[in-house]
């Protein structure tokens, strides 16, 4: 998955902008999150790559705003690897006094904007992060219902990982795991946006998830 001179492209909402900037200024571009802590691993561990990270996570987003921006912020990038983080605004905007987006939309609308992908890209390494929440703040007197709207969306992200041969990153069970050890407002501050710590669990997550990938990649391609 990491060959040498690999575009890596980070999509999403507020959980993987960052707070990023929107200049060239390479303090700022990849924001303070999981984007930044994979590719200062990466860019550590394996210099000789080259890799280049790209972050267009957008604070708010829902798949529906991913979707319209994607040709700009994704095609015309011409990454070798996409991952994407999408849901949370989707099924708890109503939080906030947005309209949500439904279980069968977010499907029909995450497929649409896989399947341009593999479209205009058809080697890109797809991966797909489940949406993720935590009983804290105003989530925790709703939560059975924000925990089953999240949960349909894991189902779909997990459904869409294996029609589209994505590496999928299975965060919910990674932050339910954590929570065993210390509270849910350690992991996440808003039961949403994660903590230092819950970037640094997400991150090691994905690099997990795709490093166990590539070795698989490696292995078929020895035998063949």
């Amino acid at each position: 998955m990491f060959a040498k001179n690999t575009k890596i492209l980070f999509q999403g909402d507020s959980l993987t902008d960052g707070a990023r900037g929107r200049s060239d200024d390479l303090n700022h571009i990849l924001g303070h999150g999981y984007v930044y802590l994979i590719a200062a691993r990466l860019c550590a561990d394996l210099p000789d790559l080259n890799l280049h990270f790209i972050n267009r996570g957008c604070s708010g987003n829902t798949v529906l705003d991913l979707q319209a921006r994607w040709k700009e912020d994704t095609l015309d990038l011409v990454p070798d690897v996409v991952s994407i983080l999408i849901g949370v605004n989707d099924v708890c905007a109503e939080l906030y006094g947005n309209a949500g987006v439904s279980a069968e939309q977010y499907e029909d609308t995450y497929r649409r904007v896989l399947t341009m992908t593999q479209a205009a890209l058809p080697i890109v390494q797809l991966v797909l992060c489940e949406p993720f929440i935590l009983p804290v703040g105003p989530l925790r007197a709703r939560w059975p219902e924000h925990r089953a709207k999240i949960d349909l969306c894991r189902e779909i992200t997990e459904r869409l990982s294996t029609e589209f041969n994505a590496v999928l990153v299975r965060s919910q069970h990674l932050f339910d795991v954590a929570c065993a050890t210390s509270s849910p407002e350690y992991w996440m501050w808003d039961g949403i946006h994660p903590m230092p710590a819950g970037h640094e669990l997400l991150a090691r997550a994905w690099l997990s998830a795709t490093i166990c990938q590539g070795l698989q990649e490696a292995r078929q391609a020895e035998q063949s």
